[in-house]
């Protein structure tokens, strides 16, 4: 007969047993590939290294002064913060905008937008980019020449990945285009977990919808909003494909440069392996304090349900 602690800590480890199998699976995915990166970045590793020309050698820590000493790297960085924090708030005032909208129109044009953005947000990154590329073409775009024929001048032939500014603009509307089902979808889902007597009650006390939204609807939504800024900031501070692709690896003069393609850039254009690793090191951390943060607001958003 089994005492209460042993069938306690036979429970305890059961868990464990169901995930090992997808834990072993991502160890064997994520463990030795960021290890490989952490010792690639402390070692002097080019191309004259990969071929056995040159011997690999400790470097320690001078990767990684290099790069805190190369003034573009700062550049870029502040670019990735800055993109990143446009296509998060874009997103999210998108997002909740029309989680909104949801709950104000009808069944059928209701189903249309969900299946809308559903599709945007199945639609893979690269697929996206280049239909963007296209829509703003200079030569056969629709854009400009609907903007022409709506008498906007300067618009004629005019590339959109030419200034540095509007190629990020453009960037920026296919991060929001592909990312803003995801919030408007769990807005919407939190919204119908309201309760209807509280937004009634609202309405009757003669408060507009925008004073129904910032005084009952965005309290009560903190928790699902602040997890889902964060799942956006996770996303967008690691864009790749659509800066490489809409921009042609990273704008004219490297002007719309971010952290993944610099990465990507040194590592393979310029075979500065250690380097390329340096700098995913750099955005591994800094996505590791925001996934800790994640999962702390996951964790107490359960201990408060």
């Amino acid at each position: 007969m089994s005492t209460p602690r042993s069938g306690s800590r036979r429970g305890g480890w059961t868990p464990w047993l169901y995930l090992a199998p997808a834990l072993v699976v991502l160890g064997g995915l994520l463990v030795y590939p960021v290890y490989q990166l952490g010792l690639i970045s402390f070692l002097e590793y080019t191309q004259a290294q990969v071929t056995g020309g040159e011997p690999t050698t400790f470097q320690g820590l001078g990767n990684y002064a290099e790069l805190f000493a190369d003034g573009e790297f700062w550049r870029v960085l502040l670019a990735t913060v800055l993109f990143a924090a446009a296509c998060v708030l874009s997103t999210v005032t998108l997002g909740c905008a029309l989680a909104v909208l949801l709950t104000r129109i009808r069944a059928l044009p209701r189903l249309a937008l969900m299946l809308a953005g559903l599709g945007a947000w199945a639609t893979p990154a690269i697929t996206g980019s280049t239909v963007f590329v296209f829509l703003f073409d200079p030569d056969f775009g629709p854009v400009n020449k609907v903007l022409v024929a709506l008498g906007m001048t300067g618009f004629e032939d005019y590339s959109w990945t030419y200034d540095r500014y509007s190629a990020f603009a453009l960037v920026l509307l296919e991060v929001v285009w592909c990312s803003f089902p995801f919030v408007m979808v769990t807005v919407y889902a939190a919204i119908r977990a309201v309760p209807g007597e509280v937004l009634e009650a609202a309405a009757l006390d003669g408060a507009s919808q925008w004073r129904i939204w910032r005084s009952v609807l965005a309290p009560m939504l903190r928790p699902i909003l602040v997890v889902v800024t964060i799942q956006s900031v996770i996303w967008d501070f690691k864009v790749f494909t659509q800066i490489y692709v809409m921009t042609n690896g990273g704008g004219i003069a490297r002007a719309n440069l971010v952290l993944n393609v610099y990465a990507y850039q040194k590592a393979f254009a310029s075979s500065q392996y250690s380097l390329g690793s340096a700098i995913g090191v750099v955005m591994l951390l800094i996505l590791l304090v925001v996934t800790l943060g994640y999962l702390r607001l996951i964790r107490r958003q359960g201990e408060e349900l």
